[in-house]
């Protein structure tokens, strides 16, 4: 680990010292003239970066492009928080703040990915070859968003029809035989605007460890298609249609003698009529639907029949009217109402459930001073399967001076019960566990007993009678933006989230093979604390270094007073068991403490080509206790910190024309025992035509 990171220091340091002894050589004296970002996703409404009393990230498209990243994973990974986080099933979902995927919605334009099969959105199933931008919101957004923004959002917004006739051709061709084949067509002539994405993506997969027979990912292919269709009715009123369809197929190989294929097919579509009735009002009607569909199968080899099917059919249909009114340049107001409807038909499910969930949220945005902007909002959300959740949220920011500025935030969050852990009735064929809903113990569990499978209840079923209770957060951030000159500027947010009523899993009883019975229960409160800060400077025109850090503490309250308490116990290599202090609590597994980024980009506009070296570092962190007191403690064996270095060129020919080369991970980082989705490095090259 020490050589990996002294060698990216190593790497960054040469970089930055040519770079800036170039800029010696003919420095550029035009004062560098910074164009203010804008945001929608924190307010629902077009705000500046700048100004906003609540911490949020902008990825630009400009900064996408110069990177080549292809995938969303890519790109997030590299944000101050942000970290990629495998889960079992081989999806990948972001830790915000210190939380769960299950806890950060993901939006395209404003609307929800479905598709949490395993509880994360596999966010790799995302190219960035349309994106305009991303922003992301942390900190508990349900005030807007209500479910599963308990954490935080993050909102993929994609480019819309240009005037006249624009697009683009891109191919990336990499290791691991992976090919990144995407184009964007756009058209716009007065009234009407059309674009079109197309994207194909392919990999042989990889295989981090030889002496293990299946394969560390796949071999495997995917297809995006999206589609925009604008239309200006008149000046006031505008239509939007817009379509994506995606579709993958995989290897699925659980053995030598179990081999079948994984198949995704996901659409979304979506209408929109927004309309200005005079300067101060004006309205949105929304209706978007979406379906995710997840099938799977393996095949025996040695007697030719099926051994196994899965199937996962998720629906969602949401319409929403949103209406706006500024009163004057300091007030303004916003709300909605809408509804979710939700189904899903699943293999291993007691019952096909249905979630009816309609809402309605409002919004305030005031600026009494110059100086003062207030923001207070609230969301209501009824439901016909667990109690209404009442979701407020309020953000505050006073510019002290024309260099500092202080914010705070604080706001309810919750995500409500997934389908998974209310009607789950799933038995592992091979080794004989069983997983139950919350909701289907109450069945279940006399159906097991009356087959003889069952040796003890540990859990009475009659603790099953009440409802699952939703998770909830209160959280809280307080930042400060300072701004040294026009080249320099910062950003430090303290942050810390308490969770409740946390749901987990339990074993509620014991079978006759040996093997247990699980189910999900209320039981933890948990929190995540620390601090963020960001680095923005620009020296010259032409170079641009973006660094980020964010120290993590996330702990279980419960966990943490039984070690106070002197009650948690340890063995040590002798097998002798001794007590452990309240210091040796390390925190919730899959957390790093340290974990920080370092981003330059340079520009060379007499050769027109770009280059950039961008890393990141991910202190050490527990994924299972290996001394059986089920804590995380400084004497549980952790994953090795390690430092991930990537590097990428681009040159400009003939205008149009833009040849790429890069290199992912140059030295080769892999920890196969711990990490799935580390492959190595990777050597790539691209082609951008644009026309």
């Amino acid at each position: 680990m020490n050589l990996n990171k002294n060698n990216c220091i190593f790497i960054l340091c040469l970089f930055l010292n040519y770079i800036l002894l170039a800029q010696t050589v003919k420095s550029d004296s035009t004062e560098i003239k910074q164009l203010d970002e804008v945001v929608i996703t924190a307010t629902r409404t077009i705000r500046q970066l700048s100004s906003l009393p609540l911490p949020v990230q902008i990825i630009s498209k400009k900064d996408i492009e110069s990177s080549n990243s292809i995938r969303l994973s890519d790109i997030l990974n590299e944000q101050t928080g942000l970290i990629t986080v495998p889960d079992y099933g081989g999806g990948e979902g972001i830790q915000l703040q210190g939380l769960d995927s299950q806890y950060t919605l993901i939006l395209i334009d404003g609307v929800p990915l479905i598709g949490r099969s395993a509880g994360t959105l596999d966010i790799t199933r995302l190219t960035v070859g349309n994106i305009k931008q991303i922003e992301v919101v942390k900190g508990a957004s349900s005030s807007l968003y209500g479910s599963e923004a308990l954490g935080g959002v993050i909102n993929i917004i994609t480019e819309n029809p240009k005037k006249g006739l624009n697009g683009d051709i891109n191919y990336r061709l990499g290791a691991y035989n992976t090919h990144d084949l995407n184009t964007l067509i756009s058209y716009k002539k007065k009234k009407i605007g059309i674009s079109t994405f197309i994207n194909r993506y392919s990999s042989n997969g990889y295989d981090l460890d030889d002496d293990v027979t299946l394969k560390t990912v796949e071999p495997y292919s995917n297809y995006t298609f999206n589609s925009k269709l604008t239309y200006d009715i008149s000046k006031k009123t505008k239509i939007l249609l817009s379509g994506r369809y995606y579709t993958q197929n995989q290897d699925y190989v659980a053995s030598e003698e179990l081999k079948g294929e994984s198949n995704i097919n996901e659409w979304n579509a979506r209408f929109k009529i927004s309309h200005n009735y005079n300067k101060k009002w004006s309205s949105n009607f929304d209706l978007y639907t979406t379906r995710y569909i997840a099938k799977e199968y393996l095949d025996s080899i040695s007697t030719g029949s099926r051994y196994s099917d899965s199937n996962y059919d998720q629906v969602l249909i949401r319409p929403e009217f949103r209406v706006a009114y500024h009163v004057n340049n300091k007030n303004s107001f916003i709300g909605g109402i809408g509804l979710n409807h939700e189904t899903l038909d699943r293999d291993d499910f007691t019952e096909k459930p249905i979630f009816n969930s309609p809402y309605i949220y409002a919004q305030y945005d005031a600026n009494p001073t110059d100086k003062l902007n207030l923001i207070i909002g609230a969301r209501f959300d009824s439901h016909n399967k667990y109690k209404s959740q009442f979701s407020p949220k309020t953000a505050i920011r006073y510019q002290l001076s024309n260099k500092l500025a202080i914010k705070s935030s604080i706001g309810y969050g919750y995500k409500a019960p997934d389908f998974r852990q209310l009607y789950f009735d799933f038995t592992n064929a091979t080794v004989g566990y069983t997983v139950l809903g919350y909701n289907a113990v109450a069945t279940a569990i006399p159906e097991l007993e009356a087959q003889g499978e069952i040796s003890s209840i540990i859990v009475p079923i009659s603790e099953f009678d009440s409802e699952l209770k939703p998770e909830s957060s209160v959280s809280i951030n307080l930042g400060i933006d300072y701004t040294f000159n026009s080249k320099l500027t910062s950003t430090i947010n303290f942050f810390r989230n308490n969770i409740s009523n946390l749901i987990d899993t339990r074993v509620i009883a014991n079978k006759t093979n040996g093997q247990n019975v699980y189910s999900y229960y209320n039981v933890n409160n948990v929190y995540t604390e620390g601090l963020e800060f960001n680095l923005k400077w620009n020296p010259t025109k032409n170079l641009k270094i973006l660094g980020g850090y964010q120290l993590l503490y996330a702990k279980d309250k419960d966990a943490k007073e039984a070690f106070n308490n002197g009650e948690v116990y340890a063995r040590d290599n002798n097998n002798s068991s001794f007590q452990l202090q309240k210091d040796d609590y390390y925190g919730l597994y899959n957390r790093s403490r340290h974990m920080s980024n370092l981003k330059i980009f340079y520009n060379i506009p007499k050769y027109k080509t770009d280059a950039n070296i961008r890393t990141t570092y991910r202190s050490k962190y527990g994924l299972t206790d290996s001394n059986g007191n089920t804590y995380l403690d400084n004497y549980d064996d952790f994953v090795n910190g390690y430092c991930i270095l990537d590097f990428s060129i681009n040159k400009t020919f003939y205008k149009n024309y833009k040849l790429g080369f890069g290199i992912d991970n140059l030295f080769n980082f892999t920890d196969p025992d711990n990490i799935t989705n580390i492959p190595g490095k990777l050597i790539y090259g691209k082609l951008k035509i644009h026309f």
